[in-house]
């Protein structure tokens, strides 16, 4: 599987409360406010169901980005009690995964994942 293919990133909020949550959804808010017009290319196809995935935990250095991460996990774990997680903790500030020293085990991580939910701990 492509790298950048595999790199489905959803930025979950406190937006996703249980009064915006269907028996089979969560609805998941950008936090940029606009929509680009033009359809996402390169991405990989959704998976079709979560149970018995490996879902990738992706989280950034910021502070509140693995509590996050945990909270995510619970809650997927309470819903779908088959998949399997694993969290990624990237510790460099302001740079770009592949671009550290941690690029092989970044791309042995993507590549053992069914999908991947990102965590931004601001």
């Amino acid at each position: 599987m492509p790298i950048a293919a595999a790199l489905v990133f959803l930025t979950v909020t406190a937006a996703c409360t249980a009064s915006r949550q269907t028996a089979d959804q969560f609805e998941v808010l950008s936090p940029w406010a606009s929509v680009d017009p033009m359809p996402p290319r390169g991405i990989s196809p959704r998976v079709d169901a979560l149970d018995g995935k490996k879902i990738g935990l992706f989280a950034n250095f910021k502070r509140s980005a693995v509590p996050q991460a945990n909270m995510v996990e619970k809650k997927l774990k309470a819903k779908f009690p088959t998949i399997q997680t694993e969290l990624y903790h990237s510790r460099e500030e302001n740079v770009n995964e592949m671009e550290t020293a941690n690029r092989e085990k970044f791309i042995a991580w993507i590549q053992s994942v069914d999908a991947v939910v990102a965590m931004v701990g601001d």
